[in-house]
């Protein structure tokens, strides 16, 4: 699997800066042990909960440090394609380390990255958070079904969950 090396822009630097330049890798957060099942259901249910307070159909997954599905839901009527859209979030935001918003921006017209949404195993849409327990990525939140901006709603509310922010 290729993995682009960044680091969580939302937490070390700008979205913007972050997509201009790279930080070394020694920058980036280490991995630590997988996101546990407990963890992961109450993400999904925080995450659930707050698209049916909004009456978005979506779909959440949440993977561990390894990028393996952990827990796993689909509203009902949510479209079928966003069952694979949400995991391929997940598994995005888990091996890059970063949100998905930030490679959504980095492959806009007029960048200078936008190659990288023909990669292998890469969702350049926003709704992917990686998580964050004590400075490692244990895991990763993907959301899907509604727009882009609204599925990282439901993505952030699923993460707060575990977090606490």
């Amino acid at each position: 699997m290729i993995k682009f090396i960044a680091v969580a822009g939302a937490l070390v630097m700008p979205l913007a800066v972050a997509a201009q330049t790279p930080p070394a890798p020694s920058a980036l957060p280490p991995y630590g042990p997988g996101v546990s099942l407990d963890v992961a259901t109450k993400m999904v249910a925080a995450a659930v909960a707050e698209a049916k307070k909004n009456g978005w159909q979506e779909a959440i997954a949440v993977v561990d440090s390894g990028g393996r599905l952990v827990a796993f839901a689909r509203m009902d009527n949510t479209q079928l394609s966003s069952t694979e859209i949400a995991m391929g979030k997940a598994i995005t935001a888990n091996g890059v380390k970063r949100p998905t918003k930030a490679l959504q921006d980095s492959v806009a017209p007029g960048t200078s990255t936008p190659r990288m949404a023909g990669l292998p195993g890469i969702v350049a849409i926003d709704g992917g958070l990686p998580i964050l327990i004590d400075g490692r990525v244990v895991g990763a939140i993907g959301a899907a079904g509604a727009a882009a901006n609204q599925d990282a709603e439901v993505a952030a509310a699923g993460l707060a969950a575990a977090t606490g922010k």
